[in-house]
């Protein structure tokens, strides 16, 4: 079963998103935040598989509780779920290792896809959030590449390894994979790991 912590500060929003969730027979709903200083103390008490992180709202944003939460929480993965999807938003929650950015407007096999991929410890992106991250990371031919940590981590995917396994094996944090992992994904211009490892194969990178 995957447990999940609802975080957004409009009950309207997570009754909607527990009735859609609650109704998958793999997925349970275990607690409700409305403020990320909340998510943070709740995560540390229910420990879920995956907590859907509202970006913007009063009492601590979003991405600082990201960051926070997957500080102290190695097995918890963070989908961000929002109407916000500009570029430093993207990036705030990127940075903070989140696990996925998704935004309001996706269907509810969109979203029940992210939370058991994430649970996987898979990175999922909207299409037009890695659209913005593309833009993000191709300033000029040269930034196109993938940086040499960046082939490290698709080779070590390639592999079958997970993100805490890759974080191991080269000393850094799961958060730190994940944002190498995103970046990898905007320049290839993919959105899963997959895609990732079958476009840097097909390109003579891996």
């Amino acid at each position: 079963m995957i447990t999940v912590l609802l975080v957004d500060d409009h009950p309207v929003v997570r009754d909607g998103l527990r009735g859609m969730l609650n109704a998958e027979p793999d997925i349970d709903v275990v607690g409700e935040a409305g403020s990320g200083a909340e998510a943070v103390v709740m995560a540390r008490s229910l420990r879920p598989a995956v907590v859907l992180m509202d970006l913007r709202m009063p009492g601590g944003d979003g991405a600082t509780a990201t960051g926070q939460i997957l500080a102290e929480l190695r097995d918890t993965h963070v989908v961000v779920l929002t109407t916000y999807d500009t570029d430093a938003d993207i990036l705030r929650a990127v940075e903070a290792g989140a696990a996925g950015y998704l935004l309001k407007d996706a269907t509810r096999a969109e979203l029940t896809a992210a939370v058991r991929a994430a649970s996987r410890g898979e990175t999922v992106l909207a299409p037009s959030v890695a659209g913005r991250l593309i833009r993000q990371v191709r300033g000029g031919p040269a930034q196109q590449q993938l940086s040499a940590r960046e082939v490290e981590v698709l080779g070590l995917v390639a592999q079958g390894s997970t993100n805490a396994d890759i974080g191991r094996r080269l000393h850094i944090s799961e958060a730190t994979v994940k944002t190498h992992l995103l970046r990898a994904f905007a320049k290839l211009d993919v959105s899963d790991r997959t895609a990732a490892v079958t476009t840097a194969m097909s390109r003579g990178l891996l």
